[in-house]
């Protein structure tokens, strides 16, 4: 599990990587999606393993069933959210879970207002809005764009984001690579995300993105691309605690724990 170090007391949050969970090849060993082949049980068994990590279980969990939209819902209690790639609460102990593998999951808090929200930006999502959603029904809740901190999750890298003409067209100009040999445009994803943090009212110092590729790294991560379609998912999860309690045990799900850097995407 990586740990943001953007949020402190009471949000808790990380992203997963595939290290550390019950399933066997191709999805070893996290994977933590119950859309793959994989049996239910192991994915059952690693959201266990976790939720555990914050010293929750999967009865804590509110899971976006994510169509790669912009829709995002205020949600109260756990439960799977089916057509909503955006959860928003401000109930403490309900942990907002976004699934991914290539896509970043997007991890929000306004720790003030106890206000929280988790959305999954895949480029469709991203360029429809789901960010902007986003902190729109947080500000609804009473949170204030200034205070948001953010994380943004290991994604693919504009190195592998291949697209084609149609894709590149919308995006700006300034997050479209173009090299010689390279046949087709490439997209930085977390550039572009993270310019649309800041058009958002989110102070730059106040966001932290991962510079780790998702496809570059399929030790580490699942990747849709990367693994042809065959993979598990990672999923962000953010909370807040009525507690003081911080993560439950790092060495739970890795061996060595994965630090994320804080940087402004480029």
């Amino acid at each position: 599990m990586i740990a943001p170090s953007i949020f402190s007391q009471p949000v808790l949050a990380g992203f997963s990587t595939r290290k550390g969970g019950v399933s066997p090849s191709p999805y070893e060993s996290l994977n933590l999606g119950l859309s793959t082949t994989d049996s239910n049980e192991n994915v059952l068994k690693n959201r266990s393993l976790a939720s555990g990590y914050f010293g929750l279980t999967p009865d804590n969990m509110a899971i976006a069933g994510q169509v790669h939209g912009s829709d995002v819902l205020v949600v109260e209690k756990p439960g799977l959210y089916q057509g909503f790639d955006g959860l928003v609460t401000n109930q403490s102990d309900l942990l907002l879970s976004i699934s991914a593998a290539d896509c970043a999951a997007i991890l929000l808090a306004d720790a003030q207002t106890n206000t929280i929200g988790a959305c999954h930006a895949g480029w469709r999502g991203h360029v429809d809005g789901v960010i902007d959603n986003s902190i729109d029904q947080m500000i609804n809740l009473g949170a204030d764009p200034a205070r948001i901190r953010a994380y943004v999750s290991p994604c693919i890298s504009a190195k592998h984001f291949e697209v084609g003409e149609e894709v590149a067209a919308q995006f700006s100009s300034s997050f479209v690579e173009r090299r010689p040999h390279w046949p087709k445009p490439h997209i930085n994803l977390t550039a572009s995300i993270f310019a649309n943090l800041v058009r958002c009212g989110v102070q730059s110092h106040h966001i932290e993105c991962s510079s780790q590729c998702t496809t570059a790294n399929s030790d580490l991560f699942f990747s849709h691309r990367g693994q042809n379609g065959v993979t598990g998912r990672m999923m962000g999860f953010i909370c807040t605690s009525t507690t003081s309690r911080t993560h439950a045990s790092r060495a739970y799900l890795l061996d060595k724990p994965v630090a994320s850097s804080v940087q402004k995407a480029r």
